[in-house]
C-alpha cells in the first residue's frame, strides 16, 4: 500500500479552540501553518519549524500549500476570513456560528457558487459519541418518534467573564443565546427538524455587562415538535444535559466529558404495559473525541466530494432563530 497523503492544514485564531483544534487533526491532518493577532499564541501553535505562522491571516492564506483552513477567530473575524479562504480556493472548517449574525451570514451565502470547495461549520457537539448513539437509536425506531425534547447547558462562572469578547456584541454578536444558546438550537434542529414558532426570553441575571447572560427557548415545528431549551453563563458548575421524548421511551445524555462530567447516555423503553421502563446506560470516555470525530467527517466530505452535514444553511437557520429572539427583545443588537 502507498503512503497515505495528509490534508495540509491552517488555523486562524491560535486560542483555545485553535489549540484543541490543533491536538484533535489525528493521522489524515497536518499542521502547516497558523495566524494570530497575538504572534506568540501564533509561535506557540507552530509546534515544529516546519510549521509557519503570522501576526496577519491574509499573509497566511497567500500560501499555495494549503488544503483546509481552520477558523477560530471571534465571531466578527468567521465570515470575513471565510470569503477570502473561499476566494482561495481553500476548503473551510469554519466555528459555530459561522458569522457574527444573521445578515453576516445571508450575505455569505449569496456569494457562494462553487459545490467543489467544502465548507463545513464547526457545530462539533454533533459529534459527541452520546449524541451519534441518539441518533442511533432514534433511526432504528425502538423508541417510537422523537415528540419533544429539553435541553440545558451552562457554564461555571469566573471573575471577569464580563470584559471577555464574548460579553462584547460588537464582537460577539450577542450573548449565552449566541454562545452556548447556538448548539443548543443545532442539536434540536437535528433531532425535530426545522422550527416554524420561535419564542424565548433573554436576561442579564448577574454579570454587569450589556449581553444576556441566560436564554430561554420554546421552539415548535410545524408538526409540532417542541424543544425547551436553557442556557447560562450563571450554572455555577460546567453542565450539559440533553432529553429526547419520544413515543415509547426516552434517552437521556448528560456530560460532555472534561470539566462537564463523564458523558453519559441511559436508554429509557416503555413496555406495551408501561408501568417502569426498562433501562440501558452507555458511558463514554472522560476525554473530549468530538473534535477529531469533526475534522474526520470533513476530510471525507473532501475525499468523496460530498456536501458536508453540518454547513452554511445549517448556521443561517441557527442564526435565523437567534435574530429573532434578538428582534423580539430589548437586545436588540445592532452589531
Amino acid at each position: 500500500m502507498g503512503r497515505q497523503v495528509k490534508f495540509k492544514i491552517a488555523i486562524i485564531g491560535c486560542g483555545l479552540i485553535g489549540l484543541k483544534r490543533s491536538k484533535s487533526l489525528g493521522s489524515k491532518g497536518i499542521l502547516v501553518a497558523c495566524a494570530d493577532i497575538n504572534i506568540n499564541r501564533a509561535k506557540k501553535l507552530a509546534i515544529n519549524k516546519n510549521v509557519k505562522f503570522f501576526s496577519d491571516w491574509r499573509k497566511l492564506l497567500n500560501l499555495k500549500d494549503i488544503d483546509i483552513v481552520i477558523i477560530s477567530t471571534p465571531h466578527n473575524q468567521l465570515s470575513k476570513i471565510l470569503f477570502q479562504a473561499y476566494k482561495r480556493k481553500k476548503h473551510v472548517l469554519v466555528e459555530k456560528p459561522g458569522s457574527k449574525n444573521f445578515r453576516e451570514i445571508s450575505s455569505i451565502i449569496s456569494k457562494l457558487n462553487n459545490s467543489k470547495i467544502k465548507i463545513r461549520v464547526a457545530f462539533n457537539h454533533r459529534y459527541h459519541p452520546s449524541i451519534i448513539k441518539a441518533q442511533e437509536i432514534i433511526k432504528s425506531g425502538i423508541i417510537g418518534k422523537p415528540m419533544y425534547l429539553r435541553g440545558r447547558y451552562g457554564h461555571g462562572g469566573r471573575k471577569g467573564y464580563e470584559k471577555e469578547w464574548r460579553a462584547k456584541a460588537s464582537i460577539s454578536g450577542g450573548g449565552e443565546l449566541i454562545d452556548q444558546g447556538s448548539h443548543l438550537i443545532d442539536l434540536s434542529r437535528l433531532f425535530l427538524g426545522e422550527f416554524t414558532n420561535v419564542k424565548g426570553t433573554i436576561n442579564t441575571f448577574f454579570y454587569k455587562m450589556a449581553v444576556e447572560d441566560n436564554v430561554f427557548l420554546t421552539l415548535k415545528t410545524s408538526k409540532n415538535k417542541v424543544a425547551f431549551l436553557h442556557a447560562s453563563w450563571t450554572e455555577w458548575k460546567n453542565m450539559f444535559s440533553f432529553e429526547i421524548f419520544c413515543t415509547l421511551g426516552k434517552i437521556d445524555i448528560n456530560g460532555l466529558g472534561g470539566s462537564y462530567g463523564r458523558e453519559q447516555l441511559t436508554l429509557y423503553k416503555m413496555s406495551k404495559k408501561m408501568g417502569i421502563p426498562k433501562q440501558k446506560s452507555w458511558k463514554f470516555k472522560l476525554k473530549d473525541i468530538s473534535w477529531k470525530n469533526e475534522i474526520n467527517e470533513f476530510y471525507d466530505d473532501i475525499t468523496f466530494n460530498r456536501k458536508p452535514k453540518a454547513n452554511l444553511k445549517d448556521a443561517y437557520q441557527v442564526l435565523k432563530i437567534i435574530n429573532k429572539i434578538y428582534k423580539d427583545s430589548k437586545y436588540a443588537y445592532k452589531s
